[in-house]
């Protein structure tokens, strides 16, 4: 687990990164979809995705590092816990149909016979 604020703004802006297109996907939107959402431009949500570095990105980390605020970081946008489907997606485990046995005869035949 990665804790903001023990780790310099350069890669605290690629961990946000990260975080964000994890969330993105999570909410099954691609770049374009959020971009058009956010009134953004599709670079831009990129650019923010792979944590590449701006002035401004930097800056306010910064400023939040000065005010005490880089540990509230981790609450503003969470590390994504892996899902269920993504544990068995990486585990590749081969997938097997499940086959149906046979009915077994009966020990004795059945038949209408007489009943008397």
């Amino acid at each position: 687990m990665n804790t903001l604020h023990s780790i310099g703004e350069v890669q605290q802006a690629k961990v946000l990164g990260t975080r964000l297109a994890q969330i993105r996907i999570r909410k099954q939107l691609t770049q374009q979809q959020l971009a058009d959402l956010a009134g953004l431009g599709l670079r831009t949500v990129q650019r923010l995705e792979i944590g590449e570095v701006s002035t401004q990105l930097v800056g306010f980390l910064k400023v939040c590092r000065v005010l005490g605020l880089s540990g509230r970081l981790d609450a503003l946008i969470p590390e994504q816990a892996e899902s269920p489907l993504e544990r068995l997606k990486q585990q590749e485990a081969p997938r097997r149909r499940v086959r149906l046995s046979k009915p077994s005869a009966p020990a004795v035949a059945w038949s209408w016979g007489d009943t008397r």
